[in-house]
């Protein structure tokens, strides 16, 4: 008999897309169950963009009012005559601001506290203004000697309008309440808050005293159209020879751009792994979709379909899915993003808007649509491997992908696509490939501990057991298990959760060691050497301690290796070194080391004389981050004296302690006579004896500031709160995806349920032994689930607080455990509430469909 000729059939696209229709019909909202995963994911990236969008566009409108002039010029020092006259030559008008910090004083309640005084001559702000209440105090200040306070301290205080405020030797009148300077963040008015004051008072205050750190600005106008590029490019090697520096609306257009384009990209990678939990809950969906395809994937085979068309109608079907999933999740995100300047209010210095990004929503929706694929491509090649035969033998187990090389390629794909992703984030390989690495290791330890409680159950449940309990626990290895996915996806988010609350504690800790036992908790400073010895009186009749008295001197760098800054500049191996001529270092003399130092190289010094070249001690990490060795020669100015040293050894220290501390330290016999101020430091025993110490300092000496650790200590709680607040918000939606991840393997397992559930009940199970089934297996899975989070959390916080915050690690369990409590209830009753309908089906329902 003649062979029939062979044609080979043509792909028919419009075939594959009414094949995929068709075959969706049934389980259309079971698809979309299987993307819903990755709704919340979605969101948060779109809301991140959309609010990185409207950002920078509200920068680029905003930038003038940032900064208040054209051009602000800064000084770290007061200008000299030749100085000054470059300065009188720029702009067309002219303002000027000292800033210093300085304890200020309320005659009516008797409070004292650290603020940033600023005192303004001019007509600054030149664009924008100084928010005040009422609103003309912002003006009229300038007209005698009156005063405008921040909110924060007009707050805690509780002063009005009208009251008096002490800065200094001088008594000022409380102009206004201040709510906005050019620039400001909310949350800066928290840990400095701005007193104004009139220029042309600010030396009756007395606060101009050797030693005092005061940062000079120069504020400037132009009234004609100025190329401020090409002016400040001119001016460039002037500046620098007057070690000036400068800033313009642009500069800090750009300094503010990318300062928020760092937050945004790390938020975005928040959000980014929100969306892979919602995959892995995708892959796992896909893969039990598949399952229950096998007879209708076998049957077309029968019929000719060939393996590619079967995997391409189901792929469409994913594709038509995650496209219609991604799209809720972008109108999500375009909402969401109106909570978020409320979210970040306390830590933007201008209004954003929120207006819909339509490139941010094509970027959500294609990401999607592109990640639910990928993912959802690992259980969907098996559907190349399903050949007629498995019309007759319906065991998906017998399917081997483990040779497969497209599931290797896929992986490969899927890491290269989470690299890439990260890198458009982070800002070099290295943290992307550690981002990327420590995703991959935090999901195979969670897998590996998901199938180490498979093997152990299988391994270890006996027959001596209950019913109830055996079968509970055999639910966690049967097929159509749920404990990977749900180990994976609530073990991430718990862990991401509890690890910020371990590292805030840490934080807080940290600070709170420093004034354990007998530490010094207050440190006071620009201390004159005239008021040296009244202080320490003054301290001793207060009951208090003097634990440390440290000379302090200001000084310079005039050569840095033996080169100076014109050489150093022309050595390119050096530009990292550039600052260090324009900064002003703080330093000391003593003859020994302190219990917080520790010798790391070279041999310590405590005497000399100014005779040869002077041994310093330096501190370890600045050494090795500008390079120094034992030995590099340094040549010091102290007020137009030079000094050359050389290193002669360099030293741990330990910045965690509250104390003063130094980059570098001089022994004795060389700045005893140098122009100088000191730094006392004692130990106040309770906030009352704190108060009424600083309110005697304060009056006797009212230019010596003080730092009190318990404020210290307040300011940074409420900041943690605050970035806390934001990390929470960012981790909602991990969270959330967490709980639709469970929602939709519960929902998609429901049918395999059902037949397990009546087959139980058909012999003999009552409802209440079904019930107790499967709350043992969701209790398991939520507590074990929420346990392996937490237990990552520890060991990462532990990490941090040995080798990063050198702190011993601690931690509260009352977080832990109502984190641990809340998942595991949650779990149990979205498990019961999902499954609720395996308990209402018959016996019956489960014989007439084998019929």
């Amino acid at each position: 008999m003649a062979e029939l000729p062979f044609t080979k059939r043509k792909i028919s696209v419009r075939w594959l897309f009414q094949m995929a229709w068709r075959d969706s019909r049934k389980s259309r909202s079971r698809l979309f169950l299987f993307v819903s995963s990755i709704i919340f994911g979605i969101a948060a990236l779109v809301a991140i963009y959309t609010f990185g969008f409207n950002l920078k566009k509200d920068i680029d409108t905003q930038a003038a009012t940032l900064i208040g002039a054209d051009m602000a010029v800064h000084a770290g020092k007061l200008p000299d005559s030749k100085t000054q006259k470059f300065l009188d030559s720029l702009g067309d008008r002219r303002s000027q601001e000292r800033s210093f910090a300085s304890m200020v004083y309320f005659p009516k309640t008797q409070n004292t506290r650290l603020a940033q005084v600023k005192a303004l001559e001019g007509e600054f702000p030149y664009y924008g203004k100084l928010e005040t209440i009422p609103a003309n105090a912002g003006t009229d200040f300038r007209n005698g000697k009156k005063a405008l306070v921040d909110q924060t301290l007009m707050l805690q205080y509780n002063a009005k309008v009208g009251d008096s405020i002490k800065v200094g030797y001088v008594t000022f009148l409380i102009e206004g309440t201040l709510t906005k300077a050019p620039g400001q963040a909310g949350i800066a008015s928290g840990i400095a808050p701005m007193v104004y004051i009139p220029m042309q008072y600010l030396d009756q205050t007395g606060l101009m005293q050797k030693g005092s750190r005061i940062n000079y600005t120069f504020y400037y106008k132009y009234d004609h159209p100025v190329d401020m590029v090409k002016l400040t490019k001119s001016l460039d090697a002037k500046m620098d020879k007057l070690e000036l520096g400068y800033e313009t609306i642009e500069t800090r257009k750009q300094n503010t751009g990318r300062a928020f384009a760092n937050l945004t990209d790390f938020l975005a990678l928040v959000g980014f792994i929100a969306l892979l939990l919602g995959c892995v809950g995708v892959a796992s969906a896909i893969h039990i979709y598949v399952r229950e395809k096998i007879a209708s994937i076998a049957i077309m085979r029968c019929l000719g379909v060939k393996a590619y068309e079967a995997f391409l109608i189901y792929l469409i079907q994913i594709i038509g899915i995650g496209l219609i999933g991604s799209i809720a999740g972008a109108a999500l995100g375009t909402m969401v993003q109106h909570l978020l300047p409320v979210v970040f209010k306390d830590f933007l210095p201008l209004s954003v808007t929120t207006d819909i990004s339509w490139a941010a929503v094509g970027q959500g929706v294609i990401l999607g649509v592109a990640i639910s694929v990928l993912f959802a491509l690992l259980p969907l090649i098996a559907i190349r491997r399903i050949s007629p035969l498995n019309t007759l033998r319906m065991s998906y187990e017998n399917i081997n992908l483990l040779r497969d090389p497209f599931r290797w390629l896929v992986y490969a794909v899927i890491l290269a696509f989470i690299a890439i992703f990260t890198h458009s984030q982070i800002d070099g390989w290295q943290a992307c490939t550690f981002f990327t690495i420590g995703i991959v290791v935090a999901y195979y330890i969670l897998v590996g501990i998901a199938r180490l409680l498979m093997y152990l159950t299988r391994l270890f449940i006996k027959g001596s057991w209950s019913y109830v309990w055996r079968q509970g626990f055999a639910n966690l290895y049967r097929p159509n298990n749920q404990t990977i996915v749900l180990v994976v996806s609530i073990g991430l988010s718990a862990a991401f959760i509890c690890t910020l609350l371990f590292v805030q504690g840490i934080l807080i800790k940290q600070v709170s060691l420093s004034s354990s036992g007998n530490q010094a908790n207050m440190i006071l400073f620009d201390i004159q050497v005239k008021q040296k010895d009244a202080l320490a009186a003054l301290t001793k009749k207060e009951h208090l301690p003097v634990l440390e008295q440290v000379p302090v001197i200001s000084l310079r760098i005039d050569k840095f290796k033996g080169k100076n800054e014109a050489e150093t500049k022309k050595d390119s191996s050096m530009n990292h070194s550039m600052w260090i001529f324009s900064n002003e270092f703080r330093v000391t003399y003593r003859d020994s080391l302190t219990p917080n130092e520790r010798m790391v190289d070279g041999e310590w010094i405590g005497k000399t004389t100014a005779d040869n070249d002077i041994p310093v001690s330096v501190e370890d990490r600045f050494a090795k981050g500008m390079k120094l060795k034992i030995g590099d020669k340094i040549t010091f100015n102290v007020q137009g004296v030079p000094l050359n040293a050389h290193v002669a050894s360099t030293r741990e220290v330990n910045w965690n302690r509250m104390q003063t501390n130094f980059i570098f330290v001089f022994p004795k016999g060389v700045l005893d006579d140098a122009p100088q101020f000191y730094a006392f430091a004692t130990h106040v025993p309770s906030k009352q004896a704190s108060a009424l110490y600083q309110q005697h300092v304060v009056k006797a000496f009212p230019n010596i500031s003080m730092i009190d650790l318990g404020f210290i200590l307040s300011v940074l709680e409420e900041l943690m709160d605050k970035v806390g607040g934001i990390i929470r918000f960012m981790a909602m939606f991990s969270i959330v995806t967490a709980i639709v991840v469970l929602i939709a393997s519960v929902r998609i397992s429901k049918y395999q349920r059902i037949q397990e559930s009546v087959l139980l009940r058909t012999m003999g199970a009552s409802r209440r032994q079904v019930f107790a089934i499967t709350t043992i297996e969701y209790l398991f899975l939520g507590g074990l689930s929420a346990f392996t989070g937490i237990l990552i959390a520890l060991a990462a916080s532990w990490l941090l607080a040995k080798y990063n915050f050198q702190v011993p690690f601690t931690a509260d369990p009352t977080q832990p455990l109502l984190l641990f409590l809340t998942i595991a209830v949650l779990t149990i009753v979205i498990g019961l509430l999902n499954s609720r309908g395996t308990l209402n089906k018959p016996p019956l329902e489960i014989l007439r469909r084998d019929v």
